[in-house]
């Protein structure tokens, strides 16, 4: 695996996360109301709320709709959440307008091609490593774990180590 994002963890302020493919696993279990249903992992949920806690910024831009997705982000801590979102690049533009964050600070994790426009501007562009091969291209960093195993803890986890705010204190919190 090339080290060379390792440079760019140092700079890194903001995480903005797709949620299909990236929280999940990418499969919807649709249920007899035709609910779409979604598996997400703790331990992304511990490592997201342990970077809201310490200052980072956090965004959701997903295409997806689904309020119980909106429910458990909110449940952590993330409040820059978009919706419904199908020009991924137009909605990153309005978030760093509102927030004033320059692009060098922002890790972008996506999966599919609608993330490949946000990716090829910000800081740091990475993956999970079943991200469709035209997102691998423009990635800077692909995570050794698939969607919805860990990946999002992998990345936030880096930063946060790199920055010295991994493990530095001991709270319970709700994953």
């Amino acid at each position: 695996m090339d080290k060379s994002y390792k440079k760019f963890l140092k700079d890194i302020t903001t995480f903005v996360f797709d949620v299909d493919g990236v929280f999940t696993d990418g499969s919807v279990l649709v249920d007899n109301s035709g609910e779409l249903l979604r598996t997400m992992n703790v331990k992304d949920g511990y490592a997201l709320k342990t970077a809201l806690t310490k200052g980072y910024k956090v965004c959701i831009i997903t295409g997806g709709t689904n309020e119980g997705v909106r429910k458990r982000l909110m449940g952590l801590g993330v409040t820059d959440i978009y919706m419904g979102s199908h020009f991924k690049i137009e909605t990153l533009n309005d978030y760093l307008d509102i927030h004033k964050i320059d692009l060098k600070n922002i890790l972008y994790m996506g999966d599919d091609i609608p993330d490949i426009p946000p990716m090829q501007v910000v800081g740091l562009a990475t993956c999970p490593q079943d991200a469709v091969p035209e997102v691998k291209a423009v990635s800077t960093y692909i995570s050794h774990k698939v969607g919805g195993t860990g990946c999002v803890r992998d990345v936030i986890e880096q930063v946060l180590k790199v920055r010295g705010d991994w493990m530095t204190h001991f709270s319970a919190t709700n994953d």
